[in-house]
């Protein structure tokens, strides 16, 4: 078997059998989102009581890739996954619209720097594809409903000398590539903002990345921006700690019907 099938098949293919699937909707009652980026997408917060609780309306694609009920942590990129933004978007988003299920497909991955969500790109830190496991997972979500919006958050490992000058036109062709096949070109995209702590300041690059993150609603139509202001990091001055995680998912849920006119 050769290394990109062991990839496919160990970052995003289970071992584990013990979940069950989710009974579904009718397709056009399922609306789905796609939760791409680095690891402030997938979720380092630590996981309470309530993260493990379920909405009867949110179900999220398992890494056996079965729909589940979303519980935290929903991401599986990394043994330190936890909670994240995704299940607080969901549930807002199936509390602004009754009788409908949402359902979410984690596929972000930790540390990922944005070349690396392209075809056939290898990522030795997570020994897997990013891009070719997404549509992988698409593949496998995309019959069962509608595809609503994408969320991204990236942009840590793109703040270096080298790499941030070329961050916003990689970010612009990765909206493109993304719509393109998902086939929908105006489907929604949020932009998150990387953590702004003040015990931790920004260097020349992650300001860079952070205005390309800005101007992508005035640049790429059918596009926003989410603000990180005010949120706290956990200790480690880089991911977010777990009541920001679910005030970063709230502020997603807010532009995504802010801009779907809810």
């Amino acid at each position: 078997m050769n290394l990109r099938l062991l990839s496919l098949l160990g970052c995003f293919i289970a071992s584990s059998v013990t979940a069950q699937p989710a009974p579904l909707p009718a397709k056009e009652k399922f609306h789905l989102f796609l939760l791409v980026g680095q690891s402030n997408m997938a979720g380092r917060g630590v996981v309470e009581e309530k993260d493990k609780t379920p909405h009867p309306r949110v179900l999220m694609l398992s890494k056996e890739g079965w729909w589940v009920p979303a519980v935290d942590p929903m991401h599986f990129d990394k043994p330190a996954a936890g909670v994240g933004l995704g299940k607080t978007f969901g549930q807002i988003i199936a509390e602004a619209n009754p009788g409908v299920t949402i359902g979410l497909i984690p596929c972000a991955v930790g540390g990922s720097p944005i070349d690396t969500w392209k075809p056939g790109v290898f990522y030795p830190a997570t020994k897997c594809y990013p891009w070719d496991d997404m549509v992988k997972r698409l593949g496998i979500a995309l019959p069962a409903g509608t595809l609503k919006g994408i969320l991204w958050h990236q942009g840590e490992s793109d703040s270096l000398p080298a790499l941030a000058p070329a961050y916003e036109a990689k970010l612009h062709n990765l909206v493109s590539r993304l719509r393109q096949e998902v086939k929908a070109p105006g489907i929604p995209f949020i932009a998150g903002q990387m953590g702004k702590f003040a015990d931790m300041p920004w260097t020349p690059e992650k300001v860079i990345v952070d205005q390309a993150h800005q101007d992508l609603a005035k640049k790429v139509p059918h596009t926003a921006f989410v603000s990180a202001e005010g949120l706290k990091h956990k200790g480690d001055k880089i991911h977010f700690d777990s009541p920001s995680f679910r005030e970063l998912g709230k502020r997603y849920a807010e532009a995504f019907l802010k801009m779907t006119g809810k």
